[in-house]
């Protein structure tokens, strides 16, 4: 959560790969959610003024189309097969934000989002990921190219991650993912959500974001490898 507050994202990357060692996707999950949803709405009223719905609104409209779907796989899927695609997510997203970031820091040209298919395949398969694990990786590449400056892009994709996080957090306690017992985890472990939240906020400030983001992209890499060596 540090990391979020940083660079508005990678939380749920890091968080949850860690605990994919331990625990299966459908109890992190919910845990996950829910203890990063007041992160997300923090960020959202932080960066209010770099808001632009252009960037937010059909994201969201697709995340949501793909979240929906991406929530009953998670019900309904082999834990240990879970764990093998989301090792693959974790790479092919790092892979292609480290191939990003290295091409946008030697150029100062004008972002941009490519087509429109682009956009919505980008959406809908973030959409799954969202729903199956709380991974919007993808979305970040995504906004990654069409935001001018951190402060749009830390607006915009948290506003995609409140909505998303609401209707997945309503569909989990609908279909029973979400338990009392990751309640009392949540409650635990929010007083440390927030202060690594506000603390990443105060050090993005004085830290080089760059070079943060591409050892966070470097470290989800390492952890997708290592999650599917582990599975197979």
């Amino acid at each position: 959560f540090f990391i979020k507050g940083l660079c508005g994202f990678a939380n749920t990357l890091i968080f949850n790969g860690i605990l994919s060692y331990t625990a299966n996707n459908i109890n992190i999950s919910p845990l996950e959610v829910v203890l990063g949803y007041p992160s997300n709405i923090i960020l959202v009223w932080k960066e209010r003024k770099s808001l632009n719905w252009k960037i937010w609104l059909p994201l969201t409209a697709l995340v949501v189309a793909g979240s929906i779907p991406g929530i009953f796989l998670l019900k309904h899927t082999d834990a240990g097969l879970l764990k093998v695609i989301f090792g693959i997510a974790v790479i092919v997203v790092g892979v292609e934000m480290l191939f990003r970031e290295m091409k946008s820091s030697k150029s100062s040209n004008k972002k941009s989002g490519g087509s429109k298919f682009v956009l919505v395949l980008i959406g809908i398969i973030s959409g799954l990921l969202c729903g199956l694990y709380g991974v919007g990786a993808l979305l970040a590449a995504y906004v990654s190219r069409v935001a001018e400056n951190s402060h749009e892009f830390k607006a915009n994709i948290c506003v995609v991650f409140v909505v998303e996080n609401t209707i997945r957090i309503i569909l989990y306690v609908a279909t029973g993912i979400l338990t009392l017992a990751v309640l009392k985890q949540v409650v635990i472990l929010i007083p440390f959500m927030l202060a690594a939240v506000f603390l990443g906020m105060k050090s993005s400030s004085v830290l080089n974001e760059k070079v943060i983001k591409k050892i966070v992209i470097v470290l989800l890499i390492l952890s997708g490898i290592v999650l599917i060596i582990n599975n197979l």
